[in-house]
């Protein structure tokens, strides 16, 4: 497993993280422990997680639940040392908190995850959404800035950075980083660190796949110019590109599935439209007549993007998981990455 800097920062990671919104929900804690301990001996020692997770859904009596099984983890294992954890302050929310973060809520609730995590530090802190609104979550179709205030933006991004260089300086978070956010939004966090001499943004994680590939243009040019790790989340749009839902198909025990037991629609939170149905049998067609797994094909894509990417994998289930990480080797040609391009050329952004 190669390993990569985070940004500007001195948190090394390995160049594929553990995603763990589903422990404490779809994944119990007993097999959440062994996905760890099957990643940690794959080579991967970065894992994901948030203060409302589990997600799919999202209950109050579950917000924590993750960090804590985490935490159990690393209180049964020992090492600290040999992983490096992420976690994420939520935004407004009717679950977790309606005003979502300030600098004195960022104090709070980086206390709290230290607590639930058994640990006296977070290698990465993150922003799960920004309070002014994001085009995120299938959002961009009715995106609307222009009630956005830039002097109150600007403002509450001193505010959190003036905590998170306090927290930083206390070494209760090593970086600083966000999520679901725009290329102008990074780049004020970025300038608005500079000046106040608070971590620079070191990540973000924005969702990021062969089907939604918002990421490519403005933001992978900041990544670039400014020192950006992207940590790529629902490399697989959501379990699209695995092919399980195709001809309509709820296989049980999925996201889908769950879904709508728990009175959802089972459409992969917008994801799962006609044309990414299309996108997708073009995507097995391609895999078979490369002689690749999609599963495989899928993530090795994400971690070979013209800019610093580090995809984040997610199982329900140890088979799920293997079958991940049996595919972590494979380096796509560049004929296999041409073909692909094409691909997208004639079915861009499904959803």
């Amino acid at each position: 497993m190669n390993s990569m800097t985070l940004g500007n920062s001195q948190v090394r990671v390995s160049g594929v993280c553990l995603g763990t919104m589903t422990f404490g929900n779809q994944t119990p804690a007993a097999e959440a422990h062994a996905q760890m301990d099957r990643a940690l001996a794959a080579g991967i020692g970065f894992f994901d997680t948030a203060e409302m997770y589990p997600v799919n859904p999202v209950r109050r009596e579950t917000v924590g639940r993750s960090e804590e099984i985490i935490g159990d983890w690393l209180a049964a294992r020992g090492g600290r040392d040999r992983v490096q954890i992420a976690t994420k302050v939520t935004g407004p929310s009717g679950t977790v908190r309606a005003e979502g973060y300030d600098g004195a809520i960022l104090r709070r609730t980086v206390d709290a995850s230290l607590k639930r995590l058994r640990t006296d530090h977070i290698d990465l802190y993150q922003l799960h959404w920004p309070l002014r609104g994001s085009y995120a979550f299938r959002q961009n179709w009715r995106y609307d800035p222009s009630q956005q205030d830039r002097a109150a933006t600007l403002a509450h991004m001193a505010d959190v950075l003036e905590a998170a260089a306090d927290l930083h300086r206390a070494g209760k978070i090593r970086a600083f980083g966000l999520s679901n956010e725009s290329a102008w939004g990074t780049a004020r966090w970025i300038d608005t660190a500079e000046r106040l001499g608070a971590p620079r943004v070191a990540a973000i994680q924005n969702e990021y796949s062969l089907l939604y590939r918002a990421y490519d243009t403005d933001l992978a040019e900041l990544a670039v110019n400014e020192g950006v790790t992207l940590l790529a989340y629902s490399p697989l749009a959501a379990g699209l590109l695995t092919g399980k839902y195709q001809d309509g198909g709820n296989p049980p025990g999925s996201r889908a599935a769950v879904d709508v037991e728990t009175g959802g629609l089972g459409n992969l939170g917008g994801r799962r439209t006609d044309r990414a149905i299309a996108a997708v049998a073009a995507w097995l067609k391609l895999a078979a007549e490369l002689g690749l797994d999609p599963v495989h094909m899928a993530i090795a894509f994400t971690r070979q993007r013209p800019f610093p990417s580090i995809p984040i994998i997610g199982a329900t289930d140890a088979a799920q998981l293997d079958h991940l990480l049996a595919g972590l080797d494979l380096v796509l040609s560049d004929e296999a990455l041409r073909r692909i391009d094409q691909l997208h050329r004639a079915h861009p952004m499904p959803y």
